[in-house]
């Protein structure tokens, strides 16, 4: 990768714009706003850039998506309970060929048997779910790697 700055597209999904008074004993008291300038003050300090995007809508997460084909390096994103079924944001990340992370606020799969299952992970080059807004940290550090090391692959190890 060449010294140019890295950019990534964060993307919030469903329910997302509610944090701080949605469930905080599950999904904390920070505000989406209070998470975005985590995220920005991070990527600032680490020299990326980072473009932020929420919506409760399927269809403009598709869009956005699409929208980073030859824009950005990566994308951070949350679907939130798009996780569990949306086959058309699988389908997205998986088409515009942008390494992707996944993130949660919450350990998804230490709560209702229907989280589960993520049919994003299968297309995302890693996930990180159960540590809060800190989540998110760890996941563009995560992404931020993998982009720089372009050259690591995935193995089967049994």
């Amino acid at each position: 990768m060449s010294n140019r700055m890295i950019r990534i597209l964060v993307i919030h999904g469903p329910n997302l714009n509610l944090l701080g008074t949605r469930e905080p004993g599950v999904y904390g008291v920070d505000t989406l706003e209070r998470v975005n300038s985590r995220i920005t003050d991070w990527a600032s300090s680490s020299g990326v850039e980072v473009q932020v995007f929420q919506s409760n809508h399927e269809g403009a997460i598709l869009d956005e998506i699409h929208s980073g084909l030859g824009k950005v390096d990566g994308i951070l994103i949350n679907p939130g309970a798009f996780s569990h079924y949306s086959y058309a944001i699988r389908d997205a990340i998986a088409s515009v060929g942008i390494p992707a992370v996944e993130v949660h606020l919450s350990n998804i799969y230490a709560r209702e048997p229907f989280r589960h299952t993520s049919v994003i992970a299968p297309v995302a080059v890693g996930q990180v779910s159960g540590f809060g807004p800190q989540s998110y940290i760890l996941g563009l550090e995560g992404l931020i790697y993998r982009i720089r090391h372009t050259d690591i692959r995935h193995t089967d190890i049994d």
